[in-house]
Parts: structure tokens; C-alpha cells; sequence
């Protein structure tokens, strides 16, 4: 299974492949060349739009975990859990950010 990471990375390709197919259709005045540009662009765009949306989601999970991981740690008086939980809910956080 691919990472979301390189989904992103072959998103990016694809869109810069599509602008530049485009532009030496429009060039040439080839319809279908730019077509196809602009359908391998927004391909590229979409691939991308998943990824993120994929790492949303895993960044919500590791949010929630924290979160959950922290509060168990104060009923406990646990310092280490909530410490661990809070990390791990700003690293969920951050990853959310990222890839809004």
C-alpha cells in the first residue's frame, strides 16, 4: 500500500504534467493535446486532495488517542501518560494543519 505521502508526491507530478501537456497543446493548437492536459491536471489535483484528506483523518485519530491518553493519565495521576497524550494529541493537531 502506497503512503499518502507519495499518493501527494505523484499527485504533484501528475498535475505538472497535465499544465505542461496543455500549454504545448494550446501551443500547437491542438485541442485534444490540451484536452488531455487538462484532465491529467485536475487527476493530479484530485490525487493530491486525497492524500491530505487521508492525513486529516489519521490526524484526528492521533488527536482523539491523546486526548483519551492524557485524561486517562490525570484520573490515574499518571504525569508520564499525560505528558504522552498531549504530545500525541498536538502531533494529530499539527498533521491536521498540515494537510488542510
Amino acid at each position: 500500500m502506497r503512503s499518502n505521502a507519495t499518493r501527494r508526491s505523484q499527485g504533484v507530478l501528475e498535475e505538472i504534467g497535465g499544465k505542461i501537456k496543455q500549454g504545448v497543446g494550446k501551443l500547437l493548437g491542438n485541442d485534444r493535446m490540451q484536452a488531455e492536459g487538462r484532465v491529467m491536471k485536475r487527476k493530479g489535483q484530485v490525487r493530491q486532495a486525497t492524500a491530505k484528506a487521508g492525513e486529516r483523518s489519521k490526524g484526528t485519530v492521533e488527536e482523539v488517542a491523546g486526548s483519551v491518553k492524557n485524561r486517562i493519565g490525570q484520573v490515574i495521576d499518571n504525569g508520564q501518560m499525560q505528558a504522552e497524550g498531549k504530545a500525541k494529541a498536538l502531533k494529530g493537531r499539527a498533521r491536521q494543519r498540515a494537510n488542510h
